[in-house]
């Protein structure tokens, strides 16, 4: 039986090697944290996924996780709108939702190795020859499950790497009174705030800011309070609300260019595949989605019934044909957010043009699976 290896411990690779694992296919999982661990995440799970982690026994229904219907939009001077989310989603940290699947991938026979960073993936001509903690590995297929960024891309030369990123994000959970069923957007000068709550009663709060930002003010807390502080909406929440974290969790350099669910002949997952502009938080839908392909595809070659290339021209096309639409239309709405101009224009949309929100806000979910 064919093996393979995963690179990346994101949901995609996650549950992929789930998938594959209750296959019957010898699967290994390297992870360079250790789990449970928080990332910088929206931790809102658009509704069209849970077909498929019910099918899989993984809806974290354990966790009561709080189900989202409306998304309320404002300004960076604090003009307010609340719409309905069609298709809606569910909150979930992934602290607590990626150790949940560890187990159940632990217990489906495959081999996760934590504190383990992959540094070097050769393709042979045959299959691969994978470098984790000074160890040589070898699989017949390569996963990509790696995040935004990581050693593996500068290994592989990714053409994205050449362009710098100004974007960095930054996260905390707090506890402040968020309606339940409501995910916020709140803009800011040259960024915006994302607020849901996750299970326990918590919230999770997600910025997104231009790194010319931070060097100006120097300090996150110094940011905070100069121009976040500006949407009043931000104001109340960032002096009322009780922060859990001693400090919040940031990545930099977080790039929403084109990358693509192949290169080197690893098949890409999740953000290592490529990004959405987080707006309602759906990479976690499409990388939950995309572990389906993989799974599908990785699958059939592992039993001989495609070969290496249709596998990885099938898993290409079909990613594309699934999420090429939803990032070119994340980076399109993006432009709407992050100025006073802009997200004035957004609100005043959401206000007196319904139809044409909830349209754009379509282009960003996917439909059941």
């Amino acid at each position: 039986m064919a093996t393979v290896v995963i690179v990346g411990g994101g949901l995609s690779g996650l549950l992929a090697a789930l998938q594959l694992a209750k296959q019957g296919i010898p699967v290994t999982l390297f992870e360079r944290k250790q789990y449970p661990f928080h990332r910088v995440c929206g931790e809102y799970i658009s509704n069209e996924t849970v077909p498929f982690l019910r099918s899989l026994g993984v809806y974290p229904s354990v966790f009561q996780p709080p189900v989202i219907r409306e998304l309320q939009l404002t300004s960076v001077n604090g003009r307010a709108v609340t719409l309905p989310l069609d298709l809606g989603g569910f909150g979930i940290s992934r602290f607590s939702f990626d150790a949940f699947l560890v187990q159940h991938i632990r217990a489906a026979g495959a081999t996760v190795k934590e504190q383990s960073e992959v540094t070097q993936v050769t393709f042979n001509g045959q299959g691969f020859d994978v470098m984790a903690e000074g160890q040589s590995w070898t699989a017949d297929v390569v996963i990509g499950a790696h995040g935004k960024r990581s050693r593996l891309d500068t290994t592989l030369n990714r053409p994205f790497l050449r362009k710098r990123s100004p974007y960095v994000g930054v996260k905390y959970h707090i506890r402040y009174d968020q309606p339940r069923n409501r995910i916020s957007l709140h803009n800011f000068e040259n960024g915006y705030c994302g607020i849901s709550q996750v299970e326990d009663g918590k919230s999770n709060l997600c910025y997104l800011v231009h790194r010319d930002a931070v060097k100006k003010h120097h300090h996150i807390p110094e940011l905070e309070k100069a121009v976040l502080h500006r949407n009043p909406y931000l104001k109340e929440i960032f002096t009322n609300a009780e922060f859990l974290f001693d400090r919040p969790e940031v990545i930099n350099e977080i790039s929403f260019a084109t990358k693509g669910p192949l290169e080197g002949h690893v098949l890409m997952g999740g953000d290592a595949a490529g990004m959405i502009t987080p707006l309602c938080g759906n990479g976690m839908a499409m990388a939950i989605h995309a572990s389906k392909l993989l799974a599908e595809e990785v699958g059939a070659f592992c039993r001989n019934e495609i070969t290496r290339d249709q596998m990885e021209q099938r898993y290409a096309t079909r990613w594309n044909n699934l999420f090429a639409k939803r990032l070119w239309a994340g980076r399109q709405i993006q432009k709407l957010f992050g100025s006073e101009w802009a997200s004035n224009l957004a609100v005043n949309l959401a206000r007196f043009a319904p139809p044409i929100a909830n349209f754009l806000i379509r282009q960003t979910h996917g439909q059941p699976f």
